[in-house]
This record gives structure tokens, C-alpha cells and sequence, in this order.
């Protein structure tokens, strides 16, 4: 079953930016997408429920540094992609 990612323009701009100042990472973000699509629970994406100012969030690993903050609606099987960057970056 595949989820539908409901891609933001804000988001779009988070991720331009992102990905111009780690182009190192867009091969590993394009694979967590893609497995985001087809399985938010892989194993290997690591999503948790988020803590603090946003418990209402979840989060998805790109790699041990950078994820992606998401929003993950299962009734409407929708993910929407909040935020990307580290820990400290995400979602300020």
C-alpha cells in the first residue's frame, strides 16, 4: 500500500535549501521518500513520535544526523513533510 505525501510549498523551499548546503544527502533523502511512500514503519526510516512543542509530530531518519519532520495522518493514509535538518535545526 502506498501512502500519499502531500508536498507543501513550504516544505519545497526547506528542502531546496536543505539539499543546497548538503548535496552530499540527496541520494539518501530520495531513498527515505521513497520508503516513506511505500512503508512509514520500515525499520530502517526509524519514525517516532515526536516530544516537547511538537508531540503532535513524527519524525523520520535520513541518516544518524538529519531527518525529516512529518505529519502523519493514517486515517487519510496522507504524510505531509513538515520540516528537514538536524535535530537542532528542525522546525524552530
Amino acid at each position: 500500500m502506498n501512502y500519499k505525501l502531500v508536498i507543501t510549498d513550504t516544505y519545497k523551499k526547506r528542502v531546496k535549501k536543505f539539499l543546497k548546503k548538503h548535496p552530499d544527502m540527496f541520494s539518501r533523502y530520495a531513498k527515505a521518500i521513497t520508503i516513506l511512500e511505500r512503508d512509514p514503519f520500515h525499520p530502517s526510516l526509524r519514525r517516532h513520535t515526536l516530544k516537547g512543542k511538537l508531540k503532535e509530530y513524527s519524525s523520520v531518519s535520513i541518516n544518524m544526523e538529519y531527518r525529516i519532520v512529518i505529519d502523519f495522518i493514517i486515517e487519510n493514509d496522507e504524510i505531509i513533510p513538515i520540516d528537514i535538518g538536524n535535530h537542532d535545526e528542525v522546525y524552530r
